[in-house]
Parts: C-alpha cells; structure tokens; sequence
C-alpha cells in the first residue's frame, strides 16, 4: 500500500475527527459505513494494514492511544492550600502583630503551632493520594497488530486510527474499531454497558441509516476500547484512539461532573467564618474600650491577641483531620481505601446508595441455578464457579451431583451435552477456579463438573466430530459427537427457536413425539424460568444411523427433528453478603437503588433477590428517562429504586434528581460508565480488584474486596467518625468559650488580663489537643446503625449541642474567674494568681472531655475507662501541665510559678465543677435544653 505522506491533508480525508455541531459533540458513524469505504478514508489495506513509517506519523498526530489523566496536585500546592484556611490566617495575623510590637517569644510559638498544623495535614492527604495509587496495575496492556504484513505485539498506546488489530479469547480491545472478520465472536461490553452477558459482533452487519444515537450495546459490527473478548476472534479495522474512543467520551463527562465539598467541609468552613467575625468582633471591642480607660495601646494588643487566640480553636482543623486519618486508617484495615479523608463521613450522612448491578451487586458470574429435564425440576446450589454443590428436587429433597446425575439418566445427558456443546474451559489458578471464555458456556461447564463430569475427560471419550458454529439469526450452536458408537448430534439454543426444531421430548421413560400441549407447557416453563430473570438455554439431541462422515453439516438439515432434553435456567448470582448490607442500610434508613444497563426484567429479578425492590417502588428504563424532562425525574426520583438500560448521561441525570431533594448520594461501581455518576455522587465508592481506572480515579472510596458488604461497614464507621467530631468540637469550643469567657469579664470589671496568650496557645494545642484526640476514638455507640440517618442540612450544633456550649463553657470560665477573684483577694502574686488561673483551666478542660462523651448518657452508665485512649490523653495533657509549672526554662517562656499544696487543692476543687454540674444537667434531662439555630 502506497503510504500517505501529507498527514494534514490524510486528517482532512480520513473524517476520523469528531466534530462540533451546534455546540455539541458529534460522533463519527462509524458503525453504518462499508468497510471498503472507511479502507478507503483510513487508507489502510485490509490484508498488509499501515506500514511502520506510516504508524509512527500517525502517532506523532493524534498522540498515545491512552485517556488523558488530570495531573495531582504538587506537594507546593498542598502547602499553599493549608494557609487558606480563615483560622490559620487570624493566627498568623496575631503572629505578625506580636512581631510588630517587639513579642518575638508569642510570634515564633505562634507560626511554630501554624506550621505544625499545616504539615499535619499534608502528610495525611498524602498518605491518603499514595494509598490508592498502590492499587493501580503497573504492567501496560499490549495489542496484536498487522503491520506490513507481519503480525507484531505492541503496547495498546501505540495503536493509531488505521491499524489492524487482531483479537481473540481472553484479549482486551486495546481502540475502538470496524469489524471486517470475526468467528463466533463475543465481547464482554460489561464495564461500558452494563450488560451481564456478552454481546455477539457479526462483522456482516452494517447499520446503514442509524445514527450516532444507536446505542452502544446494539453496534454489533464495532469492537470498544476497554471491552474484552470472551470467544471466538476477530480482525477489526481501528477507527478511534485514546479520548476520542466511547471510553474516552465518558472520560471527557468527568469534566463535566462538578466535584463538591462534602457536608463536613461545608460545615467548618461556616463555623470558621463564624469564629473569625467573632474574633474580629471582640478585638475591636476589647481594644476600644481598653484605649478609651486609658490603658497603653501595647498593653491593649497584647490583650487583644489574648482574646483573638482564645477565640479560635487553633487545634481544631488539626483534631478533625487527624480523626478523619484515624478512620481512614480503620477502613484500610476493613479493606476500604479512602482517597479523600472527608469521604467516609460523608458516607456516614448517606440516605441514597446507588449501585450499579453486575460485579457489585452480582458475582458478574454467570451461574446456572435450575435445571428442568423430564419434566423434573432440580434447584442447583454452590456458589460461582466452584465445582461443588448440590441438587434440590422439586419436593425439595437434596441429593449430590454425582448421585443425582447417576439416578437420572436424562439429568446426565443434559450435563454431558452442554459440557460438549461448550467451548469454555475451567481452569484453576491460586484464588480458585475461573473460566475462559464464554460466561454462560462456562455456566454449563461448571454444573457438568459439579456431577463429576470434567470437560478433558468427556471430551477424550466422545471426541467432537464437527460443528456448526452459533450466529445470531438461527440462535441456536450444535456439535457432532461420537457417543456410545455412534454419531449424536447435540443443540443448544433459545427455547422458543429450538422448541420448533423438535420433534420429540425427552422423558423419564424415553422419547416420546412433541404435541402442542407438550410444546405449550415446555413454553410455560421457560416463561416462568425468564419472569424471574433468567436467561433460559434449551439443549436437544439427533442421533444418526450410522457412524460415517457424510452426516449433514447444514443447519438447515442437521437441526430438524430434534429430541428436546431440557432447559438450562443461568443468572449472575447476587453477592450472598449484598443481600445483608441491604438489609442492614434499609434498618439505618438508607434507601438503596440499583442503577445498570442490563434489561429491566433482568435488573428487577436481581433487585427483588437481595431487597432492593420492596412492595410500591417502581422501576424505570433508560428510555423512558430520555423521554421525561428534568423536573419529570426529579418528581419520580423519590419513587424508583430500579433504573435499567440506563446510559451514563442517565446516572448523572439520576444522581442529580436525586441530589435534588437533599439527599446525600453514595454510588458504588466498578465499570467505566459508572465513572461519571460517581464522582458528581456525594460519595463514589469503586471497586478495587474489578473497578477499572476510570472508576477509581473518580470515586472518594476504592473497596479493595469488592465487596458491596463492606459500604455497610464504611456507613457504620462514618457515623461514628461524625459523632466523635461533634464531641471533639464540642469539647474545643466550649472551652474555648470558657477562655473567652474569663478574659473578657475579667478585663471588663477591670481585674488585668488573666492568661497570657502563650499560655492560651498551650491550653489550646496542647492540654486541649490530646484528648480532643481521643474523643476521636470513642467505640460506636450501641444501635448505631438502627438509626435513621441525620438530617443532610442539619447543623454541626444540632441537638442543642450549641446551647450546652455556652453554657458549659460558662461555667467553666466562671470557676477559672472564682479562682481569679480568690487569688487576687488574697494578695498573691500577680504570677501565682496567674498560674493559679492557668492550672485551674487546664484541670477544669481534663474533667469535662469525660462530661461530652455523650450529650445525654451520664459518665456513670458510659464507665470511666471504656475509652482508655481519653484515660492516657489527659495522664499526657497533666503532666504537659507539670511540666510548664514545675520545670524551670519552661517557667520563664509560658510566664508560671511554682503553686503551694493551698492553692493545688483550690484549683482541684474547682475544677471538677464542671463534672458535677453537666451530671446535674443530665440528670434533669432538660435543664439548660436551649434549641439553637442548626446554620452550622
């Protein structure tokens, strides 16, 4: 073939360009042309295909065939990021402030503590980026092509548009290409239609008049980037490379799909502007009135930064995502990867998971679960592909494979002829067994070596003598074999197509002649075998006079007069522990719905099996959602927990309709259309071992089992994770409001400042850090998961978590103000009253991280020690506080005296004031009960 050199004037004829119309992306229609003409445009020949020098300038023009991925954030980028945040700035500010005023000690603390936090923070997202990329495959995927006339194996990135690429069982379509050869050829379009059973491509069949708009799965002349061939082989022509192949197409929605913040970082961003106003606030004030009684303008700043840093929780970006690591941490160890540490607490606010169906909700293994022969019906139990299981009669007796099969003699016949008529294998490999191959043949396979009957042995003893290979017209597939001495021909096929072959049926005292009747009830039983979403296979049988080689090989001739056998009834099973996780979500008052392209009957048998479809819920076909507008899904959303043949503009439709009315919407998935729908989810969760990259680079959660069990346990530990923030932010800003508190009084009755701002920081990163820490760590409270799931607009405070706020915090600034006025009363020293002060908030914060363990259990019922991380927390945060007292150097930086044995039981006394009065609170139940607007 003579090659194009001109490569601008080859883009211009070629048409391989996707173009825009009207502001929209149109497709080439690639799939109605004649192969001769898109020869033609691709200039390729059919037999040689692109010679090298050809390939290398086409690769230079359109670049890798790969999809585009967006590049991570710089470690730069990640720092830059932190310093972002309203509560670091206010500290830096204060940082500066007391540079300005000559208080280098209160400035290098200051940016010391900010610079803490900051790595904190970087690290864990870090931990968190580097953890999923341990998943991905290292080894790139390789493409059989012809080049010159030679076959060659290269990488699949340097297939271009025009190349002839060769592919067979087992292969991954490396572009998306034009059929010109393909023998009994099935591709496995799962991960891109969401089709269970794989789609037959006939490279006869050219869809002349179609449109780009015919749907994916019904291209049966196009092979798809990403698909992968389970029988049979093929030669296609490449017309579509990297991004503008189908698989790049969803890629490119991704862009399309905004990602936003979750509740929790909604949440503290609100409470963060809150603190911020707020301190600004009681700056201004402090300092005007400080100035207008005179008091120095340097002494008034150094107060002024003692309230600016009293009213900012500096540990609390740090507390909430070192909480968040540690759940992360507990996922990973529950084989759940967290990509972004938000994530599972959003998950924990879920009120909608949707879920694809094939590989997450079903083992995506074809499996056969009934058999009917001689008008007995057998239940066939055993999980997937193991070759072990057992037989159920219709009077439900249960009986091995092996003795079954060697009772019933047509049982055995209807084994041994679809483990004949089958050109999968079983193979066994380290993790089990596996089939390659066609999964429904594979299916047959399977309940043949359940009765003991392997496919090596059989074949070995009734050698195949010929066939005549499946296609999609006659529906039917049957091989010639030598049995018992002589030749019996096997068929398999569609009930209703093979049924009109037969002449006779099978029965318990031999053949006997097909009737209508007879005919009519075999149709029944396939018809109830089908309501109840599963594919049905007939198998019937010829036997021919002679041992000879001139038997018919015609369909025409070979498949007529058939004795019927029985029927093969093949589904992809549910996952067993899919069944218990909907269960559980639906007592948490989470609503699960299946999303998938797979047909409605097919979907619905599968959502009915494991819970999903309950008596008055309905189900919706990607047909009719592309009929009803947008204010038509949004009205019906809330009725529907099945959508089916659903394309990946319908998931992010579906997911948005639902976000609409204000739930919170987790999307599990393992395929490629699944991508787009999981990132515009509040919360994707891929599969890590099936999931392709397209889903995890989407997804917040990669579930390394695949198991669609393990969400129930992310939804458990989310909500968990959530309580043990609130507690954590409850206890910070209550003290917090118990230093505000105490500075603020005491400066207005003009009683001199009582802490320093060093010793506020101290108090606040680390006194208050270390068990605000371990409230983190608090056990799941009992019943967690029978609870409905919180309101996705409810505020951090709510519950009257504000109003004990306050409260709390007053009393705690109110027994630091009565050690203040007793110290100053009695004539001590200014330092000693100060440490006093300082003890006394310390202590007094110790006690109360026991009181909001629990909003309204008491101490007493929860047990002292059942959260011993808080036990050792506040051993470490005490003699954090021995140390900067008693410790000389330590003295001198954060301002403290030595006290006497006095004033130690002063400051012991009071501090467990705050215990003794929340115990009261909860005692009385509605004491101090003040219902506080939720914003936040």
């Amino acid at each position: 073939m003579q090659r194009q050199s001109n490569t601008a004037a080859w883009k211009e004829n070629t048409g391989s360009e996707q173009v825009k119309k009207g502001g929209r992306l149109i497709e080439k229609n690639w799939h109605a042309l004649e192969i001769g003409s898109l020869s033609r445009d691709l200039k390729t020949d059919l037999e040689t295909g692109l010679n090298t020098e050809e390939a290398i300038g086409r690769l230079k023009t359109h670049g890798p065939n790969a999809l585009e991925e967006k590049p991570p954030r710089s470690f730069f980028a990640m720092i830059f990021d932190q310093f972002k945040e309203i509560l670091v700035l206010i500290l830096i500010a204060a940082a500066l402030i007391s540079a300005v005023i000559g208080e280098w000690k209160d400035t290098i603390v200051i940016l010391i503590i900010v610079v803490l936090n900051a790595a904190i923070q970087v690290i864990k997202e870090n931990k968190a980026e580097n953890a999923i990329k341990a998943l991905k495959d290292m080894t790139k995927p390789s493409a059989k092509v012809i080049r010159g006339g030679n076959t060659l194996q290269i990488s699949s990135e340097q297939v271009v548009p025009g190349d002839l690429v060769l592919v067979e069982a087992g292969d991954s379509v490396p572009a998306d290409s034009r059929l010109i050869e393909a023998a009994s050829l099935f591709v496995d379009e799962s991960a891109l239609t969401g089709e269970s059973v794989p789609a037959e491509k006939d490279a006869a069949v050219i869809n002349a008049g179609n449109t780009g708009r015919l749907a994916v799965g019904d291209r049966n002349n196009m092979l798809f980037m990403g698909t992968t061939v389970t029988n049979g082989r093929g030669k296609a022509l490449v017309v579509e490379t990297g991004m503008k192949t189908q698989l790049g197409r969803i890629a490119k929605l991704l862009e399309t799909a905004k990602e936003e913040p979750t509740p929790l970082q909604q949440r503290l961003a609100g409470l963060s502007k809150v603190f911020g106003i707020a301190a600004g606030a009681i700056v201004a004030v402090v300092l005007a009135l400080g100035l207008y009684r005179g008091i120095p303008l340097r002494e008034m700043f150094m107060v002024s930064i003692s309230l600016a840093v009293a009213a900012v929780p500096e540990g609390l970006p740090a507390v909430v995502t070192i909480v968040l690591a540690l759940g992360v941490t507990r996922m990973s160890q529950r084989q759940a990867i967290i990509r972004r540490m938000p994530a599972v607490e959003t998950l924990g606010a879920a009120t909608v998971i949707c879920s694809d169906k094939t590989g997450t909700l079903t083992k995506n293994e074809m499996t056969v679960t009934g058999i009917f022969v001689a008008d007995s019906l057998f239940q066939v139990t055993g999980s997937g592909y193991e070759p072990e299981g057992r037989f159920l009669d219709k009077n439900g007796n249960e009986m091995s494979f092996r003795e079954m099969s060697s009772l019933d003699t047509n049982l055995n016949l209807l084994l041994l002829g679809g483990l004949l008529n089958s050109d999968a294998q079983l193979q066994q490999t380290d993790t089990g067994y596996q089939v390659v191959g066609d999964p429904t043949e594979g299916a047959l396979i399977v309940a043949a070596a359940k009765a003991g009957i392997t496919k090596k042995e059989a074949e070995t003893k009734y050698p195949r003598l010929a066939e005549i290979p499946f296609d999609s017209i006659r529906k039917m597939m049957t091989t010639f074999h030598l049995l018992n001495g002589t030749v019996q021909s096997f068929t398999k096929g569609a009930p209703d197509v093979l049924l009109a072959c037969c002449s006779g049926v099978q029965t318990a005292k031999g053949p006997v002649p097909m009737d209508e009747d007879i005919r009519k009830h075999l149709l029944e039983v396939n018809s109830g075998f089908a309501s109840q979403g599963q594919r049905v296979l007939a198998l019937a049988i010829r036997q021919w006079p002679e041992v000879k080689q001139d038997y018919p090989k015609e369909s025409e001739t070979a498949e007529r007069d058939l004795t019927f056998i029985g029927f093969y009834a093949i589904q992809d099973p549910p996952r067993p522990e899919a069944k218990e996780a909907v269960a559980v979500s639906r007592e948490a008052g989470i609503r699960s719905i299946m999303i998938t392209g797979d047909h409605r009957d097919t979907a619905i048998a599968v959502a009915k099996d494991v819970g999903i479809l309950q008596p008055g819920d309905e189900a919706l076909t990607g047909d009719q959602i592309e009929q009803m507008g947008e204010e038509g899904l949004k009205e019906i959303a809330n009725k529907v927990s099945v959508y089916a043949r659903v394309s990946p503009e319908h998931k992010l439709r579906i997911v948005g309709a639902l976000k609409h009315h204000g739930h919170v919407v987790a999307m599990t998935g393992d395929g490629v259309n699944d991508a787009p729908a999981l990132k515009r989810a509040d919360i994707g969760a891929a599969m890590g071992i099936s999931g392709t990259e397209a889903a995890r680079g989407a997804s917040d959660i990669v579930l390394r089992d695949d198991n669609f069990a393990t969400i129930v346990k992310a939804i458990e530990e989310g909500r968990t994770i959530y309580n043990n923030i609130r507690s954590s932010v409850h206890f910070l800003l209550s003290c917090n409001t118990g230093e505000i508190i105490t500075i603020f009084v005491a400066l207005l009755l003009g009683l001199g400042n009582p802490l320093t701002p060093i010793q506020i920081l101290w108090m606040n990163l680390v006194t208050d850090g270390a068990p605000a820490l371990a409230l983190g760590m608090e056990p799941p409270l009992k019943g967690i998961m029978k609870r409905p799931p919180r309101n996705p607009r409810e505020g951090l405070f709510a519950g009257g978590m504000g109003a004990k706020i306050l409260w709390q915090g007053s009393v705690i600034g109110a027994v630091c103000l009565v050690c203040y006025f007793i110290g100053l009363h009695q004539g001590l020293p200014v330092k000693q009253v100060h440490t006093m002060v300082f003890a006394t908030m310390c202590m007094s914060q110790m006690v109360h991280s026991f009181n909001v363990r629990s909003l309204d259990q008491s101490l007493f019922s929860i047990g002292f020690f059942t959260n011993r991380s808080l036990v050792l927390a506040n051993a470490l945060s005490a003699a954090a506080l021995f140390l900067v007292i008693f410790v000389p150097f330590l003295r001198d930086i954060f301002g403290t005296e030595q006290l006497r044995l006095n004033n130690w039981l002063l400051v012991t006394g009071l501090s467990i004031v705050p215990l003794i009065a929340v115990e009261i609170s909860k005692a009385l139940g509605k004491v101090f009960v003040i219902k506080t607007p939720n914003s936040f």
